[in-house]
């Protein structure tokens, strides 16, 4: 029998259906077993409390890193270690050294005392605070006190190094305030019972660095080199530059980085915090087109050597611990003899410059 085209293509179809059943069951022509589909899920960490123990091993942690990144110009290894603003002042230590073609600072710490808050476990972030004596390695004189803040943002995440300041030559760091378990006591950041609400400090000192010794935030934080003398520093720079042509202009303002404050004796506080400091340097002639002012040493490592407006812009994280009396009872002001009434105090710094540009000029329509 002549087999059609059709024909065949029909044949062809139907060997085709046989075939599936006995692929489709090839045991005892059985129905495959459905197999259930596996959904991967994923848990979220456990919070785990904040314990002294927990708060030494992330301490120690952190220094021995630290110290590899250091030894080995690691800025990378070295930056997976911080946030905040020692973000950006690591990142800019790190350039600094490698333009300069210097080695990065080591250092060797001494015995810390740990500040470490009891807070709910599963509220965060969590923090604590170290003060420990350093000093560059090698160099025995250069031994200062340094406040350490630490902070872990979510379950699971790794701690960092948020802030780091240095106690001031003269300064006295404030006791704070341990519980018979070793555990400190932590401020709101609204706590009214000191003389500044602990979110407002960072702002009082930037009034007072700004407008100086006749602001009213002046009232009620004291003169020196980290409040009034930020805003003597400014009028010198301002009149230096007038004399040479070019203009300045200094602002500083708070910052969106943590606050940390822990209890201290008698009431007080001791707060740590940022601000930013930013400094515009421009040619005070605006009709010379020519005219560029100069690149400022500390941010030389930031620029490529060349300024291409006429206005070079500086940018400065800077890193403090104040200390926050408690406030006075009503009726104390000094007067008829009573005592002064108490005044907050700056009592550590460090910081730099981590950004500098140089805008184009701005084309004059005509």
């Amino acid at each position: 029998m002549r087999v059609t085209g059709t024909v065949r293509r029909a044949w062809v179809l139907v060997a085709a259906l046989a075939v599936v059943p006995v692929a489709a069951s090839a045991c005892g022509g059985s129905a495959p077993e459905v197999r259930p589909t596996t959904l991967v899920t994923t848990t979220k960490p456990e919070p785990l409390p904040l314990t002294l123990e927990v708060a030494r091993r992330e301490y120690r942690a952190f220094l021995a890193n630290d110290d590899v990144a250091r030894a080995a110009g690691d800025e990378r290894l070295a930056l997976t270690w911080v946030s905040d603003g020692e973000s950006a002042l690591t990142a800019a230590e790190y350039r600094r050294a490698a333009f300069d073609g210097d080695p990065v600072k080591r250092y060797d710490y001494g015995t810390p005392k740990l500040y470490v808050p009891k807070l709910e476990p599963d509220v965060y972030p969590q923090w604590f605070v170290a003060s420990v004596p350093r000093q560059e390695r090698g160099d025995s004189k250069s031994r200062r006190t340094v406040l350490m803040a630490f902070i872990l943002r979510a379950p699971g995440e790794r701690w960092t190094l948020s802030l780091r300041t240095v106690l001031a030559p003269k300064a006295k760091e404030p006791k704070v305030v341990v519980d018979a378990y070793g555990y400190a006591e932590p401020m709101n950041t609204a706590d009214t019972s000191v003389l500044i609400r602990p979110r407002e400090v960072p702002g009082i000192q930037a009034t007072v660095a700004s407008e100086g010794p006749d602001s009213v935030a002046a009232r009620v934080m004291k003169s020196g080199p980290l409040t009034t003398g930020y805003y003597a520093k400014a009028r010198k720079e301002r009149r230096r530059a007038k004399a040479k042509g070019l203009t300045r202009t200094t602002v500083i303002t708070a910052t969106q980085y943590p606050i940390f404050q822990l209890r201290t004796e008698n009431g007080g506080g001791l707060v740590l915090y940022s601000l930013f400091r930013s400094t515009v340097t421009g040619v005070e002639d605006e009709e010379d087109e020519t005219a560029r002012p100069p690149i400022p040493p500390e941010a030389e490592h930031l620029l490529d050597g060349t300024i291409e407006g006429d206005e070079v812009h500086v940018f400065e994280t800077l890193q403090f611990a104040a200390f926050d009396p408690a406030r006075p009872k009503e009726g104390r002001g000094g007067r008829g003899g009573a005592p002064a009434r108490p005044k907050a105090e700056v009592i550590a710094e460090a910081g730099g410059v981590h950004k500098a540009d140089t805008p184009e000029e701005k084309k004059t329509p005509n």
